[in-house]
């Protein structure tokens, strides 16, 4: 509104300053003064709502422009009229633009023939209708200006929104898989203490041996779990320059030995058999692999008591691996009839196994067995030896 007011300003004063020039000496109708100015006033003052009310101001302007221009007192009329055809072209339509300007011509050419003698007719017309017509085909350039700015915005707020999803999503994932590795870790270790635990103090007095042993085997898993959990919270704090920072590999099949080791000390039997060459195997296959082992192992330590043992296989298949954990309930027998594995639902631990198989294209089924105990069966795809986990 500024610049439009400054811009109506300058018109007037021009027309002003023409009119104080030529006094008496003016071409047009006579009358007073106040009243010339008034009506050049009139014919600019609409510039202000241009942009606010663009139908109304080309309107106004139309109609004062009219008596500005039958009075001969400067450019104030064609001025307008000019500016009312680019703000219609750019902030309205063309259909509205075409509707004023045939209306402008005709109301332009009425004048002329009247006000104009016939030698200029034509110059006079011929002026009016380029003036007219430029304005027109520069509102076109401004309007095209304006929507192709329009579409960069929108489709960089596009982009923008794109980003943040992916960027929303790829969040969502690490957590996801950060809160898998953390609950593997935290779940198994302290599975394995506080049976060692009450282990010991059962045998603190009667077999102190025993005790000492089972003392050990705690410190020794909770020193372990410490140490997996500092290189995930380094990784998450993004602490320290990441190549001064030791570098552990990830658990794979060949670990599972070890796993089962550490089983047996917590005092639960653990037989594991590896049938195949795992050198083809990827790494992120085999933290699978590893990461549904512990689980299921982990799970029978906790709820299948503390007579129970466990039979574990890992099979390497042509284009697959093939994990299978069962164990025995403690001797228990389940009613259950049917011989095919059922997929149940279950807490973060059952949740966590079948992310790991889906996310590689496998199939994890999980289930009591009719003779009693539990089973976890899994079978997943080859992903390459350079897939990540």
């Amino acid at each position: 509104m500024v610049g439009d007011s400054a811009m109506a300003v300058l018109i007037a004063a021009f027309d002003l300053l023409l009119l104080g020039v030529e006094g008496e000496q003016r071409a047009g109708p006579s009358a007073p003064a106040a009243v010339l100015a008034v009506i050049t006033l009139a014919a600019v003052a609409p510039l202000v709502i241009r942009r606010k009310h663009p139908i109304w101001f080309a309107y106004l302007v139309l109609i004062i422009g009219t008596v500005h221009a039958a009075f001969e007192l400067g450019m104030a009329a064609i001025a307008t009229a000019c500016i009312a055809v680019y703000t219609l072209i750019v902030y309205v339509n063309r259909r509205q633009t075409a509707t004023y300007f045939g209306v402008q011509v005709v109301v332009s050419t009425v004048q002329i023939l009247i006000q104009v003698e016939r030698a200029e007719w034509l110059i006079a017309l011929g002026f009016t209708c380029g003036a007219l017509g430029f304005c027109w085909v520069l509102g076109e350039f401004v309007g095209a200006r304006r929507a192709y700015q329009a579409e960069l915005e929108a489709r960089l707020h596009l982009l923008e929104t794109e980003r943040d999803h992916a960027s929303q999503i790829a969040v969502a994932e690490e957590r996801s898989r950060i809160a898998r590795e953390l609950h593997d870790v935290v779940a198994h270790a302290v599975s394995v203490i506080v049976v060692q635990a009450d282990g010991a103090m059962y045998a603190i007095e009667r077999d102190p041996a025993t005790a000492r042993d089972a003392l050990r085997t705690i410190a020794e898993t909770g020193r372990g779990a410490l140490d997996e959990l500092r290189g995930l919270l380094d990784v998450l704090r993004g602490s320290g320059d990441v190549a001064e920072q030791p570098l552990a590999p990830q658990p794979g099949i060949a670990a599972l030995p070890d796993l089962a080791e550490r089983m047996r000390a917590a005092g639960m039997p653990v037989r594991l058999h590896l049938d195949g060459d795992f050198a083809d195997v990827s790494t992120g296959v085999e933290l699978g692999v590893f990461r549904i082992v512990q689980e299921a192992l982990t799970n029978t330590l906790k709820h299948a008591g503390r007579t129970a043992s466990a039979t574990v296989t890992v099979r390497h298949r042509a284009d697959s691996v093939e994990v299978d954990v069962v164990d025995d309930g403690a001797g228990k027998a389940r009613p259950v009839l049917a011989p095919a594995l059922t997929d149940v639902s279950g807490g973060n631990g059952l949740i966590g196994m079948r992310e790991r198989a889906s996310v590689f294209g496998g199939k994890l089924s999980v289930g009591p067995e009719p003779g009693g105990g539990w089973r976890v069966h899994a079978v997943i795809p080859h992903q390459g030896r350079h897939a990540v986990p």
